[in-house]
């Protein structure tokens, strides 16, 4: 960079000597100001951070990501390769990561994916969750019409007083008084 600003430099100078530029130009008004260079040297412009910011951004993830990730698939190609058929030995039971082909397929679901029969029972549990959501649904529509049906008068805002919580207070204090009394 040093040696492109000293070209720079004595190309101007050059320049000045052979009067091509002049470092003193009038203004229209007739004032006279002196300018450092032919140009203006600070432009002002919209700034670029956030296009800047964001190329950072991409460079870095690519390299921290992208890169690693792949270098283990070319490796994993060249040194492993794709898995062959073979006969299965008798009474041996395959794992369900031993049906694909490519190794990394394998380790993924081997270690990251669920099975497809965990799936399936997790679906059918939530199935069975749903039937048992609406048999509820239904036996409460079916209670608020025969409740409707019979005129009863208590129905679900109705909550009925029980002074249990006073009896027991009652009862502590009593068993408390007892204690209290029978000491020697």
């Amino acid at each position: 960079m040093a040696a492109w600003s000293g070209l720079l430099r004595s190309a101007r100078q050059i320049l000045l000597q052979n009067k091509a530029i002049s470092p003193i130009q009038p203004l229209k008004n007739g004032t006279i100001i002196r300018l450092m260079s032919e140009h203006r040297t600070f432009q002002i412009t919209p700034t670029r951070w956030h296009w800047d910011k964001t190329k950072d951004l991409f460079h870095l993830y690519t390299v921290v990501a992208a890169v690693p990730i792949g270098l283990v698939i070319l490796l994993t190609n060249i040194f492993v390769g794709p898995a062959t058929l073979a006969p299965i030995p008798e009474g041996y039971e395959p794992k369900h990561w031993e049906y694909f082909r490519h190794p990394i397929t394998r380790f993924l679901s081997r270690y990251v994916f669920t099975k497809d029969q965990m799936e399936y029972e997790k679906y059918l549990h939530f199935v069975w969750t749903q039937q048992e959501l609406i048999k509820c649904r239904e036996l409460e529509a079916k209670v608020k019409s025969l409740m409707s049906d019979r005129i009863d008068y208590q129905a679900y805002y109705y909550q009925p007083f029980t002074n249990a919580k006073y009896v027991r207070k009652e009862a502590q204090e009593l068993k408390d008084a007892q204690t209290l009394f029978s000491r020697p």
